[in-house]
């Protein structure tokens, strides 16, 4: 089956996951811009990974057939030093041309501090501002439920939010049903430590129906899957549901919400759909 994987950081994987993604049907790919793995010292830091993700991953992808599409934020690991998210958030603009790029993401909160919440509220200005659409994270374990508050309670004053554009990612069972209710796209993240599996996701899927949900691998440095969404197929595929159910969840609903995004172009290999 086709799928789109909605989140996952390429910069971290091999050659060999993306061959193994293209084996599995995948025809896209977005990559929020996230943690290196260690905290950067400067703008210009950023600047090198902006041109990463916009000039040299959508090069490697092509290589395998998948379609490469990104998000540009300084993450709220790294927003502790309001003084350099300042100047990241400056360059972004300077990347937003870019042909694969989403819009501003994966911003939000880390550990609920205030400069998370100031730098937050400073990136969806940037995002309103150049109308863009907006990827946000949400914490992990105990923070997430205050967090994912906080963030609501954050964007709820921006009444010409769009909020068919923005994604509240890495929900699970407790925060699934706030993010849907107040009319955003929610994302659950097929992790094997700390967010969740592809039978939760089924579970949530069956409770909760396809409107506005995604599914993602959120492969990265730590432990991860970068085949996690074909994991939700199967998993979906042994509980009986419909391929057609399965298709508007895996493809169908990340090629909308991309859509939204006004400089977007639609993978070659689907481009019917979208």
């Amino acid at each position: 089956m086709n799928y789109v994987d909605p989140h996952i950081h390429m910069v971290s994987r091999v050659t060999d996951d993306y061959e193994a993604l293209a084996r599995m049907g995948c025809v896209a790919v977005s990559e929020p811009a996230f943690w290196a793995g260690f905290d950067r010292r400067s703008a210009d830091g950023f600047r090198d990974y902006f041109r990463q993700i916009t000039e040299v991953e959508p090069k490697r992808a092509a290589t395998y057939g998948i379609s490469h599409y990104a998000w540009l934020c300084i993450n709220a690991k790294e927003a502790e030093d309001v003084k350099l998210a300042r100047e990241v958030i400056a360059a972004i603009p300077e990347f937003l041309a870019a042909s694969n790029v989403l819009g501003i993401g994966e911003i939000g909160l880390n550990k609920n501090t205030r400069n998370e919440a100031a730098v937050f509220l400073e990136q969806v200005q940037l995002a309103v501002k150049h109308d863009e659409t907006i990827l946000i994270h949400t914490p992990h374990l105990a923070d997430k439920f205050r967090g994912t508050r906080m963030i609501l309670d954050m964007l709820a004053d921006f009444p010409t939010l769009d909020r068919g554009r923005v994604v509240i990612d890495h929900v699970e069972e407790h925060t699934i049903r706030h993010a849907l209710d107040a009319g955003y796209w929610a994302g659950m993240t097929l992790y094997p430590v700390t967010k969740c599996s592809p039978e939760r996701a089924c579970d949530m899927i069956e409770r909760y129906g396809t409107e506005r949900l995604l599914v993602n691998s959120a492969g990265d440095w730590g432990p991860s899957r970068p085949v996690a969404v074909p994991d939700f197929i199967v998993a979906m595929r042994a509980r009986g549901h419909a391929e057609s159910l399965i298709e508007k969840v895996v493809l169908d609903n990340p090629l909308a919400l991309f859509s939204r995004c006004r400089r977007y172009v639609p993978p070659p290999r689907v481009a019917g759909r979208a």
